[in-house]
């Protein structure tokens, strides 16, 4: 009896031990884990599995744009989801809406879009909203108000990078003569507003002046007319600065095969530094700027996917996990952009360190 009896206890406490077993392994496999801040509210540490992010660059050819949505794709593969890139072939607000309506049919979880235009992309965003979709904006902000409301992912301190960009100029022709600007699209929310703080930098150099701002919409053909009709309009043109990688890489090129202007004439600006290598060493171009756009992707990616997941917010100061890049803190809207993340400052390229970097 008292050896029966004491079997029984064994097999009773055994299979508790088991029951407690399973339930602590059932909790630690759930996709989403939540540890205690330090006020004593629950945060999130990880992402659901499986999601589904479209990224939609402002085109599928533009090489800065290919390799920021490759950093993407490695984010999501990370984290065991996927990204569908899907855009057109043009810098237009039209090309890209068709993408956005496709997002919505396959039920993303989330988009990424560098805006080719600030507000008319925002109808359709808000149907994408609606329907559950997180909205990101990366590269190139929209302006939509309050609906939808979206994460923005900011390449680099925007006001730092249109006083950079003049700073690097005025140092470089001794900060005197005519200047001109060519950008992408005249509708492109990040080059209109590194261009008013451009403008507003200028106003520190009185004997710099900007004398055009043109056009080349992001397309090598159009960025070389608009180049030599500037070179033509203004022969006494000292400086370009060129905010674009498709802008300053067709600039490069011809003052390449013209090396006779570069004798007066200095070209800085926004670039890669697999496009821009050869130019650099051959002297054409003495200095640039870029951040690493295969971050600025992967930094998207994870911002989708915690939205996506409920593991980051849009509330300011709330922070979430970007994988090899560490923890980074929403930042509060201002008057130009709504809830953002800055990825970090702008590197400089020259002659000492161009050989060092590959994207």
């Amino acid at each position: 009896m008292d050896t029966a009896r004491t079997v029984r206890r064994k097999v009773t406490l055994a299979l508790a031990v088991t029951l407690v077993g399973a339930v602590v392994a059932a909790c630690s496999s759930s996709t989403t884990t939540t540890t205690t801040s330090p006020t004593g509210s629950a945060t999130a540490t990880s992402v659901k599995k499986g999601l589904t992010v479209y990224f939609i660059p402002k085109d599928t050819q533009n090489p800065y744009e290919v390799i920021a949505d490759k950093g993407g794709q490695r984010a999501l593969q990370e984290l065991g989801g996927k990204v569908v890139v899907s855009s057109g072939t043009q810098d237009t607000a039209a090309a890209q809406i068709p993408s956005i309506q496709a997002a919505i049919q396959a039920h993303a979880d989330a988009i990424v879009i560098a805006g080719n235009d600030p507000s008319a992309l925002c109808p359709s965003l808000n149907q994408a909203a609606t329907a559950g979709i997180k909205i990101v904006a990366f590269d190139s902000d929209i302006s939509c108000g309050s609906s939808p409301v979206h994460l923005f992912i900011n390449q680099a301190n925007t006001e730092q990078i249109g006083t950079s960009e003049v700073d690097l100029l005025a140092k470089a022709i001794g900060s005197k003569g005519e200047i001109a600007i060519l950008s992408a699209a005249a509708s492109a929310t990040n080059q209109n507003a590194w261009i008013g703080y451009m403008k507003q930098q200028l106003k520190k150099y009185p004997n710099m002046k900007l004398v055009s701002t043109v056009y080349g919409n992001d397309d090598p053909a159009t960025s070389l007319t608009v180049l030599q009709g500037l070179l033509s309009a203004y022969p006494n043109l000292r400086g370009i600065i060129s905010p674009t990688t498709v802008g300053i890489s067709t600039a490069a090129q011809y003052l390449d095969t013209h090396k006779s202007l570069l004798s007066t004439l200095t070209l800085t600006g926004l670039g890669l530094p697999s496009q821009m290598k050869s130019y650099v060493h051959d002297g054409t171009v003495k200095q640039f700027e870029l951040w690493n756009p295969d971050n600025l992707g992967y930094l998207a990616g994870y911002a989708a996917a915690g939205l996506a997941s409920g593991s980051a917010s849009l509330k300011a100061d709330s922070k979430f996990e970007a994988g090899k890049l560490g923890s980074y803190t929403v930042l509060a809207p201002s008057a130009t952009t709504g809830p953002s993340v800055v990825l970090g400052p702008p590197t400089v390229f020259d002659i000492s360190n161009i050989d060092k970097f590959n994207f």
